[in-house]
């Protein structure tokens, strides 16, 4: 190699050597300082942030975020928040997004808060049992205009379909591509958003399963369960997270963490948005959860254990409980699982 290549490419090295470390010293610079600290945060108490600039750098611009969505109105160095009803639960962790001179970086701190009180228990009565079909993967279903759609999942197996309730029979299907794993799916505004697990997108078609846009993940980086509240999408990721979307940029705007007076709840898998509330599977959990979507409190729990002992085809490990789907013209909703036999229409009679 002649030398001045040789001097070249040491100093190249020596400039980028110089740059990591000034990236380096920039995103090690700033931290957060929590004022107080508690084992549980409660309502009324406040939340007191501030910014660190340990070598006096500067700060050109701050974002602020709590559990992922925009705080509005806040941009300087420290941040003051009193906790009240409406105020996130579970692990909650406050964001700040620190700009200086075109770069960029963030720190970040978490409290901790649980529910103010216990989940109620939710009875039921089955109001009748229809068949299903023992192929169905289930991973998602709703009504939708009188119709009934179910989104399956596996690979190879995947599929997107109309069912007839009273037979279990798909009246129209639409097969996935072999690689994808399908997830959770609603529907709004006559558009289909279905999940996949772990492609990093999912898929918008029209109601004749006509593909007309896909959207990717970001920080919800799996597909499990989604619904909708008729203004926005609600992914769940299969974490203790259910994520708020914008349904035409598919922007994340936030999300809240299951949260009961003792513990969160991971595994968040199926979603059904009823009355205000979202009804939630908890992936191998014989149940479903109701969920406040402001703050993440786990209001009340449905308990179907009974419902597996009527069927052959259950197991704790794969073909568990999962499928949840409100009818609003009788207040019933109608649940399954994946690889289930039959269809349960319930009332519930305790809320």
């Amino acid at each position: 190699m002649k030398l001045k290549n040789i001097l070249f490419s040491v100093t190249v090295i020596l400039l980028l050597s110089a740059c990591k470390s000034a990236i380096e010293q920039f995103n090690n610079n700033y931290s957060m300082q929590l004022s107080s600290t508690a084992s549980d945060y409660k309502n009324g108490s406040t939340v007191n942030l501030e910014i660190i600039d340990v070598a006096s750098m500067g700060i050109d611009s701050v974002v602020w975020k709590e559990n992922g969505g925009i705080i509005d109105g806040e941009m300087g160095i420290t941040l003051s928040r009193k906790l009240t009803n409406d105020s996130p639960l579970g692990n909650v962790t406050y964001e700040a997004h620190i700009y200086k001179d075109g770069s960029y970086t963030t720190a970040s701190e978490t409290i901790k808060r649980l529910a103010p009180q216990k989940p109620k228990v939710i009875k039921y009565d089955i109001i009748k049992e229809y068949p299903h079909l023992k192929e169905s993967y289930t991973q998602g279903l709703e009504f939708y205009k009188d119709t009934l759609y179910e989104s399956t999942g596996q690979y190879r197996e995947s599929d997107l379909r109309k069912v007839d309730v009273t037979t279990g029979e798909a009246m129209e299907k639409m097969q996935m591509k072999d690689h994808f794993f399908g997830e959770g799916m609603t529907i709004m505004n006559d558009k289909i958003y279905q999940l996949t697990w772990r492609s990093g997108y999912g898929f918008v078609y029209d109601l004749d399963f006509n593909k007309i846009d896909e959207f990717k993940y970001n920080e919800s980086k799996e597909g499990w369960g989604l619904t909708n509240d008729g203004t926005y999408l609600y992914k769940s990721d299969g974490t203790d997270k259910i994520w708020r979307l914008d349904p035409e940029t598919f922007e994340e705007l936030g999300y809240i963490t299951v949260t009961s007076n003792k513990q969160t709840f991971d595994k968040i898998n199926e979603l059904e948005f009823v009355n205000g509330k979202i009804y939630a599977n908890k992936y191998q959990y014989d149940g479903v959860m109701v969920i406040d979507p402001q703050t993440g409190q786990l209001d009340a729990v449905l308990d179907l254990r009974d419902l597996k002992d009527q069927v052959t085809n259950n197991d704790k490990e794969d073909n568990v409980l999962n499928g949840i789907a409100f009818d609003a013209k009788t207040g019933h909703f109608f649940v399954t699982g994946k690889r289930w036999e039959k269809l349960f229409e319930i009332k519930l009679t305790e809320q």
